[in-house]
């Protein structure tokens, strides 16, 4: 059966990321689990010191999903 629609969830934030104005987040893991096809992560991985290594963190947290 094709897929019709992809599933993009906003408003995801690493395991221990604080929520900042969010009122409704994910950590990459549950998006995952949830089916989500793309998530989108905007400041904790924008205002990392290290944006490589934050980047790094997402992945690795999805992977284990």
């Amino acid at each position: 059966m094709k897929k019709e629609f992809l599933i993009v969830t906003p408003g995801v934030r690493p395991s221990g990321a604080e929520f900042a104005d969010q009122k409704r987040v994910m950590t990459p893991a549950e998006a995952v689990r949830a089916g989500s096809d793309y998530i989108v992560v905007g400041r904790t991985h924008n205002r990392a010191a290290d944006p490589v290594r934050a980047a790094q963190a997402i992945v690795d947290e999805m992977e284990k999903a």
